[in-house]
């Protein structure tokens, strides 16, 4: 089936990058983007796939001409577009007026982070107003009307609250979709999306790959960025996979899949948490190549193929079994009983709360030592509220919390802080989690100063250097500040300086969520290893399960501020019995080869007979 409609599919190409040649404007010969060349055709989705610093983003924002000359430089190479208004042009060579008039207009762009990107003093129907009216002859009345349809069409229901509303008054995922709205405003030949879903829940980033797919008609092409092969394999016909500038892998989704070529594709495969497989130990990338000299990479590693890794990661039924059972027969090192915290949302002039939003709601369970114990939900939903609370940065309104057998919910200023060196906690962004004008090694000794561990500056300083070696970072690293670090070095940082205090329990609240799935990898097999050599108890908090399966060894599923489903992680997943948790499972991508066959054909088919799109 998949074969026979393929032979029927034929395109224009659209975009094609030839030789193309990106610099640092200070360091000539040290190329960002490596003599690239892909083509995208009418109606076609190309994923392009890579690690941070790939060039990914930077070959989208050069289509546009939106790429710092101050910073960077394009030296070679042409971005040629088929524009409907234009002809046959190269981008490159457009004037500041003429590139004005391609973009928005025929090549719509959905940026990384909505929020940076949304201007915080108009609301958001202003603003997708403005880009309507400035790329259309639209009356002001028209502009709106066409808007409040576009907040409707990209699943904003409550249109027009939205369109009054300002962007930090919205979720990241309400964000996301204004961003869409807004650049498929003037119905773009061209729909260039960089990680529209990142760090996103999994039901939002199935709503909004949903949406893609269905935008991406039979004429509009769409140039899709992501660092996940599992959520490119849910909208893309086409993969590049990119390394140090270079497109190091090129096919179809199918074969890419089906049997990747180079070792870097099948690092990447391999390193993203499975539903259908519990691994002892996620495979890295670098356990299928061995060297990364300079841009290139070589060597075999210690796996040939995704399989092999696989098999040799896999953990048995009989594993899993045992060690569930030798969990729960010791005594709990933390036990929560109807826990309950509320924020104030309306007050009187006395400032005397009238109205209340229940964050957490009667919330009752149990942590043993040495397991981690995996809480899972959407935003909104309480998850890192309830971290907060148990650590008593947010003070609850009912309930009891014992942490070895001793109510903490009721200490003294002093008494915290010593509760504190015990529970500790692994922020979710490591930038803000660090100050910037402190040294990283200064930032892991302070801890210590504070609670009193060392007599010396001296030991410290020894131990924040041990610490660094620990979680793969080395004594060279001492005097950096954190600005100079990669996101994945950053989050080791910070887990050093949790380590620094010697806790007993550490909450991970959203600790991997925006890292690349193979930095992610290496900082899962790190925690367990800690966990394993330092007799640490976890309370992990993540949107994603895939993740929070690989981790966990009990689950809590949060919604609304209650806890809706709560059991061994294997069996929930095997077997989930709330309709909450059915979705959540349900909206995983899988990289499944039967998923990505059955997308294929349904793609294709779509693509050969599609639906008119509705005039807005």
């Amino acid at each position: 089936m998949l074969k026979e409609l393929r032979k029927e599919d034929h395109r224009k190409p659209l975009l094609y990058i030839k030789n193309l040649t990106v610099e640092h404007a200070s360091r000539e010969g040290f190329p960002v983007i490596d003599n690239l060349t892909l083509t995208i055709n009418e109606g076609e989705t190309l994923g392009i796939v890579g690690e941070s610093g790939s060039g990914k983003s930077v070959t989208a924002l050069s289509i546009l001409q939106l790429i710092e000359s101050a910073a960077l430089k394009i030296t070679e190479g042409e971005i040629l577009f088929n524009s409907n208004t234009l002809g046959k042009v190269n981008l490159l060579s457009l004037s500041a007026q003429q590139i004005r008039e391609i973009r928005g207009k025929e090549i719509g762009m959905i940026f990384q982070e909505p929020l940076s990107s949304l201007n915080p003093v108009l609301t958001c129907g202003d603003q997708v107003m403005e880009a309507v009216m400035t790329k259309g002859n639209y009356t002001k009345t028209q502009a709106r009307r066409k808007v409040l349809a576009l907040f409707q069409k990209v699943q904003l229901h409550d249109s027009k609250k939205i369109f009054l509303s300002y962007p930090h008054e919205l979720s990241g995922g309400q964000k996301q979709r204004v961003m869409i709205a807004m650049a498929i405003a003037c119905t773009p030949q061209l729909l260039i999306a960089d990680e529209p879903t990142t760090a996103l829940d999994v039901t939002v980033q199935k709503s909004i790959l949903e949406l893609i797919q269905e935008l991406n008609h039979s004429s509009m092409a769409t140039f899709f960025i992501s660092h996940d092969l599992s959520v490119i394999a849910e909208v893309a016909d086409k993969i590049a996979v990119m390394f140090k500038g270079k497109v190091v892998e090129y096919g179809s989704v199918w074969e890419v899949f089906e049997n990747p070529k180079h070792p870097y594709t099948k690092g990447l495969l391999a390193c993203r948490p499975r539903l259908d497989t519990s691994f002892k130990r996620l495979p890295v990338v670098s356990d299928f190549v061995t060297t990364f000299s300079g841009r290139s990479i070589g060597g075999k590693g210690r796996y040939s193929s995704v399989k092999e890794a696989i098999m040799w990661n896999k953990k048995t039924d009989q594993e899993i079994q045992r060690r569930n059972h030798s969990i729960t027969q010791q005594t709990p090192i933390l036990s929560v009983h109807n826990l309950s915290t509320y924020y104030p949302t309306k007050t009187n002039w006395l400032g005397k709360p009238l109205e209340w939003m229940k964050a957490v709601e009667d919330v009752s369970f149990e942590v043993y030592p040495g397991e981690t114990l995996g809480l899972v939900g959407e935003s909104g939903c309480g998850k890192t509220t309830l971290g907060r609370t148990i650590l008593q940065l947010v003070k609850p309104i009912a309930g009891q919390i014992m942490f070895k057998g001793r109510d903490i919910s009721s200490l003294s200023s002093k008494e915290l802080i010593q509760l504190r060196k015990d529970i500790q906690i692994i922020f979710q962004n490591p930038y803000a989690s660090l100050n910037p004008r402190m040294t990283v090694g200064e930032a892991i000794m302070e801890p210590m100063k504070v609670h009193g561990i060392y007599s010396s500056e001296y030991e410290r300083k020894k131990e924040a250097i041990q610490l660094l070696e620990r979680v793969n970072l080395n004594a060279a690293h001492f005097n950096r500040y954190p600005h100079e670090f990669s996101g994945g070095q950053r989050q080791r940082i910070c887990i050093a300086r949790t380590l620094a205090v010697k806790p007993k329990f550490i909450i991970c609240d959203e600790s991997v969520s925006a890292l690349d799935v193979s930095v992610q990898a290496t900082v899962l097999n790190l925690l367990n290893e800690l966990k394993e050599e330092y007799k640490l108890t976890y309370i992990f908090i993540s949107h994603d399960l895939s993740v929070v399966k690989f981790m966990a060894d009990r689950m809590l599923i949060m919604k609304d501020g209650e806890i809706v489903e709560q059991g061994f992680a294997q069996d929930i997943y095997t077997a989930p019995q709330h309709p909450y948790t059915q979705k959540l499972i349900e909206s995983i991508p899988t990289g499944n080869l039967q998923d990505i066959q059955n997308a294929m054909v349904k793609k294709l088919i779509t693509k050969q007979n599609p639906t008119p799109e509705k005039h807005l």
